[in-house]
């Protein structure tokens, strides 16, 4: 199997949840929201709404907002990339794959300027060979297509094999192992019961490095 490593960027490579925390604490603090307003704008994020205009739609309502969604989703989005935080560990993690042979792959789904941003504040865009994103792509994973973007930009095919690694059981699990590559799944402890079928289970992504340097 070839050493192609495609990871997912949110709450994989970069801790998303974190930086949500802070802008909701900056957001509650501009605006004035009231008594409790942080817990719950962390609790609508937990339900799960990946269309940031579904939740900004939510955010308006509740506290009876001025600003449209799109103006609330334009700002979200200018701000999130310079609250995202890689830890050093992670890029060196990075680099040494790559110093081993590793071609090394960011595959996220996200609006383009908003990923974007994170890859290059974070320091990743130096440290990776390639990247696709959903929002410059115009497909989402599970789709195989956006995986085959990113290994043909690492110079690679998955015919040849290769492993994702990422949080999510659809978009990663689900989408790596429908591409034809072996899984690893960072379960943050958000889903502990949930099922699965990836090949391994971290709870960081830096013992999945060190699985990639095993399995090589």
């Amino acid at each position: 199997m070839q050493r192609l490593a495609l990871f997912d960027l949110d709450n994989t490579l970069v801790d998303l949840d974190a930086a949500f925390r802070v802008w909701a604490a900056e957001f509650d603090s501009e605006l004035s929201l009231g008594l409790g307003a942080v817990d719950w704008l962390i609790a609508l994020d937990e339900a799960g709404y990946p269309h940031r205009e579904v939740f900004f739609a939510k955010v308006r309502d509740h506290f009876g907002l001025s600003e449209t969604v799109e103006e609330l989703w334009g700002r979200y989005r200018k701000r999130m990339p310079c609250l995202v935080r890689c830890r050093i560990e992670v890029l060196d993690g990075l680099l040494r794959l790559r110093e081993s042979g590793w071609k090394v792959g960011i595959v996220t789904n996200g609006t383009a300027d908003n990923q974007l941003g994170k890859i290059e504040h974070t320091g990743l865009a130096e440290v990776v060979d390639a990247y696709a994103l959903s929002g410059v792509e115009g497909v989402r994973k599970p789709d195989r297509r956006l995986f085959e973007i990113a290994a043909k930009r690492c110079g690679m095919s998955l015919d040849a094999g290769g492993w994702v690694i990422g949080d999510n059981l659809i978009a990663d699990i689900a989408g790596g192992r429908g591409a034809g590559l072996r899984t690893i799944w960072v379960n943050r402890g958000k889903q502990p019961d949930r099922e699965h079928n990836a090949d391994h289970v971290v709870t960081d992504v830096l013992q999945a490095m060190e699985i990639l340097h095993s399995e090589a």
